[in-house]
């Protein structure tokens, strides 16, 4: 058989960094790894061949060649993905649809051929072994987890990976806490589930002897979920595997606050090669906090959490939300002071909405506040519930503290304020490419020269070289990502 799988396009987002992917000259920020994955549990002598709407156009001729298209993406893709479908059933070729886009809901999907609920490991062999014998049903659902020891490597080989700015890798499924709008763990579950440490070997081997050697995305939702095979077995064996290669790598992954608590495991993460991580902070009001049961945050000081992990070599990003009903008129400015205190330069701020199976989705039900579906857009200033505070306070507040945070004088600062907290790995400095040189030229020519933030960019590039000329290359880098944000919150 010969097998498209399709990547539907997806609407800018704070996180597809399209404005700095530029600078950089990348298309898109990482490649599907859920297709790569499920395109290596199909019978090795069918053709597959990967179209990423992300990066290029799907043609006709694509859709005709395949005899079936493999559809899947994220929620915030779905009208692109039924607009995939409608050309599939246009020119004839059958589709099959899974993965998160479905997993809210099946409206919208009545052209769908087959659909694959829930984990493919688990899922996707049922229909395989119907199809062969020409009797594949419509839906194939199961509520069992997958044993992440059934997960083949992606099948790198249909990727373009040099159109993208970082490969993705997974570890683990499922997350040990339970706050009440994520639906996280309505997907994978409260048990963590791992990889080993020689299937993570594997994955980096195959990315190393493909030729990558740059940023690797280890896309878990909560890296540390199972903190004791963390410290045990695998990252001792990514330390080792990443000195005796020369540290070709620069991870960064998703945590919870408590990393701040464990020592060892910072230490750990930074000896692996990890340098950023991404932190769901989400509110600086203890009460917020309380009231979406997000009980690793509560009691701490969050601030110093995160000065904390900065100073053990880890640059903190963070998410942030407004719209709690605990959430009082002074949260704005409250969360201002937090994000410009803590020196968390990439700040991730949207509105609450409540996805469907979650906890607080179940509440707004129960108390007859929900009104539309969700989007799954952090950008749109939409929410999907009535909220205590006046809808328009809260959105005119939103804009207020993106525009704010975003302003090249409180970004720039914000920078200085990380700079003299972190403190970084000292490793080998890797050679000098030529796309990095490459990139810093288009820099100076989009920001030095060209961009409103000029001035306030020589200043910190200045700055970086008389205080901390080793960390050049990440100021460059937040710079070119401050041109993406601000670019995302002109109008703001």
């Amino acid at each position: 058989m010969r097998i498209l799988l399709v990547y539907p396009q997806c609407p800018d987002t704070f996180w597809n960094l399209r404005y700095a992917l530029k600078i950089i000259s990348k298309k898109a920020t990482l490649p599907p790894l859920g297709l790569l994955t499920v395109a290596a549990m199909l019978p090795t002598d069918w053709e597959k061949k990967l179209v990423d709407m992300t990066i290029e156009d799907l043609d006709d001729s694509d859709i005709l060649w395949a005899d079936y298209v493999f559809i899947s993406g994220m929620y915030i893709q779905k009208k692109f993905a039924i607009s995939v479908v409608e050309r599939c059933r246009s020119l004839g070729t059958k589709t099959v649809v899974g993965g998160p886009l479905v997993a809210p809901g099946l409206e919208g999907f009545e052209d769908v051929d087959h659909i694959v609920l829930g984990e493919a490991e688990v899922t996707l062999s049922g229909f395989l072994e119907d199809l062969k014998e020409g009797k594949a049903g419509r839906i194939y659902k199961s509520d069992k987890r997958a044993d992440m020891a059934d997960t083949p490597l992606p099948l790198w080989e249909i990727a373009d990976m040099s159109k993208y700015a970082s490969m993705p890798i997974q570890y683990s499924r499922g997350c040990p806490f339970a706050c009440d709008f994520c639906d996280i763990t309505q997907l994978f579950g409260n048990k963590m589930r791992t990889k080993s440490a020689d299937q993570m070997l594997a994955e980096l081997e195959a990315l190393y002897s493909r030729g990558w050697t740059d940023m690797v995305f280890v896309v878990d939702d909560n890296f540390i979920g199972n903190k004791r095979h963390l410290k045990t077995e695998v990252l001792p064996a990514m330390i080792d595997w990443m000195a005796k290669r020369d540290y070709p790598f620069q991870f960064n992954t998703q945590v919870s606050i408590n990393l701040a608590d464990d020592d060892e495991l910072m230490g750990q993460m930074v000896d692996a090669g990890f340098e950023t991580v991404f932190v769901g902070i989400e509110t600086p009001h203890e009460d917020s906090l309380a009231e979406c049961g997000k009980s690793q945050n509560t009691n701490r000081d969050l601030t110093a959490a995160v000065e904390k992990i900065q100073k053990a070599g880890l640059q903190v990003q963070a998410g942030f939300i407004l719209g709690f009903d605990s959430d009082k008129s002074s949260i704005f400015e409250t969360l201002i002071s937090f994000i410009q205190n803590s020196g968390i330069v990439t700040a991730m701020v949207g509105l609450l909405n409540a996805p469907p199976g979650t906890k607080l989705y179940k509440r707004m039900l129960d108390e007859n506040r929900i009104i539309k579906k969700c989007t799954g857009d952090n950008m749109d200033l939409s929410m999907n519930f009535i909220p205590r505070m006046a809808q328009q306070e809260l959105v005119n507040g939103y804009k207020k503290v993106v525009g704010t945070i975003y302003s090249d004088k409180f970004y720039y600062k914000r920078i200085k304020t990380f700079l003299r907290n972190y403190k970084p790995a000292k490793r080998e400095k890797r050679p000098v490419r030529f796309e990095d040189i490459k990139a810093l030229l288009k820099s100076v020519w989009f920001l030095g020269l060209w961009s409103r933030s000029r001035m306030h960019y020589w200043k910190l590039v200045l700055w970086s070289i008389r205080r901390k000329p080793e960390l050049l290359p990440l100021v460059i880098t937040l710079a070119v990502h401050g041109f993406h944000f601000q670019k995302m919150f002109k109008n703001c």
